[in-house]
């Protein structure tokens, strides 16, 4: 249970002490927390949403209080999560944030109030890839819907890899993957695995190839064009690629821009597809 003590952690005294109170098998399997201003707070659990029973309505103090706990109470964190949608709190727990949207200066836009947000639940699942990571490695693409598991996959299939000795460099852009303190990573990423956080993919990629020759470089969550062009460069420096993307199939992700050039010029070369029942994961593995 140790990720939602993490997210836990940033929730004002009366809510921490709700969720702590639900069942253990609840716990255990608890994918996200939810909060809207004038609502009980709800919890994600196998796919559902459920509203606590007994809990007090959500206020406008406790969102900001999420915020000052996320953030650190900085301030200039604080406005940059508001700005940016979301804010990486330590552990891998990241808050998604929602309200009245206002223009901002230079073209942006930001949040000015905030209405809702939601706390994932960050998972370390020792051994889930151990089956995937069996045979020798080839350039592989996870997908799944959000919340299916994409984060926890790479993580242990970065652990296993490395620890059975491949160099890996880990373009960990929101601190989801190993959760990178002055201390070290806070989950278990492997023994040869160097981890560049809180920077852009594309530049991330390129400094660890340069500066760490890494053998596989491995992200989260490609999405951007940017991502894209990320991949493609470490795959033309001649490094392997493990990464994620959102969708349920090959034939969804090929109907979005970009990807179907991507898969077309051999990037990837296996995909991982992930579907969830009732809190059990399962994988299945597709050539390219």
């Amino acid at each position: 249970m140790q990720g939602f003590d993490r997210a836990a952690e940033l929730l004002p005294g009366e809510l921490r002490d709700t969720f702590l109170h639900l069942p253990g098998e609840e716990l255990r399997h608890a994918e996200e927390i939810r909060l809207r201003l004038g609502e009980r707070p709800t919890v994600q659990l196998f796919g559902e949403e459920r509203e606590l029973p007994g809990g007090a309505a959500v206020t406008k103090r406790d969102l900001l209080r999420l915020l000052e706990l996320a953030t650190g109470a900085s301030p200039y964190a604080a406005e940059e999560a508001v700005r940016q949608g979301y804010v990486c709190a330590p552990g891998g727990v990241r808050v998604g944030l929602c309200g009245q949207v206002r223009p901002g200066s230079g073209g942006a836009w930001a949040l000015s109030g905030l209405s809702s947000a939601a706390v994932r639940i960050p998972r370390e699942i020792m051994g889930c890839a151990g089956a995937l990571c069996d045979a020798p490695f080839v350039s592989t693409l996870i997908l799944s819907p959000p919340g299916g598991g994409k984060t926890t996959l790479l993580r242990d299939m970065v652990r296993l890899l490395s620890d059975r000795g491949t160099r890996i460099g880990l373009c960990d852009e929101r601190g989801e993957v190993a959760a990178l303190t002055a201390e070290g990573p806070g989950f278990d990423v492997g023994r040869q695995t160097d981890v560049l956080s809180s920077l852009p993919k594309a530049r991330a990629a390129m400094q660890l190839i340069r500066t760490m020759a890494p053998q596989i470089v491995a992200m989260d969550e490609i999405s951007a064009s940017e991502d894209r062009e990320a991949c493609r460069a470490a795959f033309g420096c001649g490094v392997r690629l493990l990464a994620t993307a959102h969708g349920e199939s090959r034939e969804e992700l090929l109907k979005r821009p970009g990807w179907e050039e991507l898969l077309r010029q051999g990037l990837f070369s296996r995909l991982i597809r992930i579907s969830c029942r009732r809190g059990r994961r399962q994988y299945r593995e597709e050539w390219l």
